[in-house]
């Protein structure tokens, strides 16, 4: 390996992460780095003054031209967009758990894709990446004083959207296992004591597999939906926890192959909102992970010929 494929794999975990915040894409965000190590291979390496700041500013625009040429499909998808969840290594510390989940969970990918991609690059880069306003500046082609308005902008937009609570891992672990057991054995008392009075659930199916139409909102209609899985299936399904994108997850299996992937977002005594990522495409990377692959319509119909509809009423 020569010394400029070595500076270039130096930087590659840090280029990916940036891809893939911004992206919310796996597949996305490779794409872009490799496309960047073809520029990086192009270039006159000797005659930089930083490589990485040279490899960030490279990814950044990249995915900022991606995501821009992305809005009229993103605009026209159907249901609600997640991003493509990620299985991760469980962090070593508590610290280290609340610092990932802060800026790599579902829950904040999907409220980073409120922001234009510039504003998106600048909050990423200064916030979650510790960029300086002078580093900003070069990456964005912008001014400073441009760049200062930019991730104020973006704060000030998801400030209300953002996860608020900063809960121990323990207790986030101990709600998802009583919720999963709950689920599994179709305990709809105990699934309502889990959940919060006002809880959400937010479901990305990319119109691939049936799914309800729109958000679920109440203790009562979520629950519902949980309890009825069970009846549904019986021992045809399987959950099992995960780390997903930092932080404890949860991944249904129906009859082996994988359904979806739940996280969700808790106050440390309730579960506030429930996100779930069932388009198979977006599941196809975890299901190889497990030896398995996502479930199709034609499947998901079948099982539902006989079992009471997905949606409360």
């Amino acid at each position: 390996m020569d010394a400029s494929t070595r500076t270039f794999d130096r930087h590659r975990k840090r280029l990916l992460g940036i891809a893939y915040r911004m992206l919310g894409s796996p597949a996305d965000a490779e794409d872009v780095v490799q496309d960047a190590w073809l520029r990086w291979n192009d270039a006159t390496i000797d005659a930089l003054d930083s490589p990485e700041a040279w490899l960030v500013t490279v990814v950044t625009r990249l995915s900022i031209d991606r995501l821009r040429a992305a809005k009229l499909q993103r605009e026209h998808y159907e249901g609600t967009w997640l991003p493509e969840p990620l299985m991760t290594d469980a962090p070593a510390s508590p610290e280290q758990m609340l610092e990932r989940a802060d800026n790599i969970s579902v829950a904040f990918l999907a409220v980073l894709e409120r922001l234009a991609p510039e504003a998106r690059a600048a909050f990423l880069l200064r916030e979650v990446f510790d960029a300086d306003y002078a580093e900003l500046a070069r990456t964005l082609g912008k001014s400073e004083a441009a760049c200062r308005q930019l991730v104020h902008r973006a704060k000030a937009q998801i400030q209300d959207e953002r996860p608020r609570f900063a809960v121990d891992r323990d207790a986030h672990l101990r709600l998802l296992q009583g919720f999963a057991h709950a689920a599994g054995s179709g305990d709809m008392q105990r699934l309502k004591e889990l959940l919060a009075e006002d809880a959400e659930l937010v479901g990305d199916s990319g119109g691939k597999v049936p799914a309800f139409r729109k958000m679920l909102r109440g203790a009562q209609r979520i629950a519902q939906y949980f309890y009825a899985v069970p009846r549904l299936l019986g021992n045809g399904l399987r959950l099992e926890l995960a780390e997903i994108n930092g932080e404890p997850g949860l991944l249904r299996f129906f009859n082996g192959a994988l359904e979806s992937v739940q996280t969700i977002e808790t106050d440390g005594e309730r579960i506030l909102r429930i996100h779930t990522q069932r388009n198979p495409e977006k599941l196809a990377r975890i299901a190889a992970q497990f030896s398995a692959r996502a479930i199709t319509r034609a499947e998901l119909e079948a099982l539902r010929t006989a079992a009471p509809p997905e949606e409360p009423a």
